[in-house]
């Protein structure tokens, strides 16, 4: 049995959305982006900040695995599903839970750049910069966490714990 030690409470991380969802709104005035959530892990985050924006919004996801059923990344990245739709020409935001080494999100930037988007920006509620392999630009980012890893709020550890409210960090 693991243990779960509470990094940000679901207060902490509501608050946190709603401010992004205000810069983003602010910065797509007038625009209609293309969100693109991550699954499995960025649907939570996707759903609370969809709610938060007063811009209208396409929704779309991809899915990619990097990690299989452990805790690292293999840096080996595989489209599981990928988009419904074209984005060429599209403001796009990537909606991501967290960038940890950014191998995922680099092969990711570099897969939907190809598909001419207008723009290509990325969101992430979780950034672990003590991790990155590659060098990353996050243009919104909700918090910096420390090199440890966690669950809840979407996230999961061999599919488990997606639904706590929290995000905690999972000690073995």
């Amino acid at each position: 049995m693991e243990n779960k030690e509470v990094l940000l409470s679901a207060e902490q991380i509501d608050q946190r959305i709603q401010e992004m969802a205000k810069q983003i709104s602010r910065d797509y005035q007038g625009k209609r982006p293309l969100l693109v959530g991550i699954l499995k892990g960025a649907f939570v985050f996707l759903s609370d900040l969809i709610r938060y924006l007063d811009i209208p919004v396409e929704i779309d996801f991809i899915a990619v695995s990097s990690y299989g059923a452990d805790t690292s990344s293999s840096g080996v990245v595989r489209i599981l599903k990928d988009l419904e739709h074209s984005i060429q020409g599209k403001e796009v935001l990537i909606v991501e839970d967290i960038v940890d080494t950014g191998l995922t999100l680099n092969y990711l930037i570099d897969n939907l750049s190809s598909r001419q988007p207008k723009s290509l920006k990325v969101i992430t509620l979780l950034d672990k910069p003590d991790r990155r392999k590659v060098e990353m630009k996050v243009d919104y980012c909700g918090f910096k966490i420390p090199d440890r890893f966690v669950i809840g709020y979407g996230l999961d550890y061999g599919e488990d714990y997606r639904q706590l409210t929290d995000l905690c960090i999972l000690e073995p």
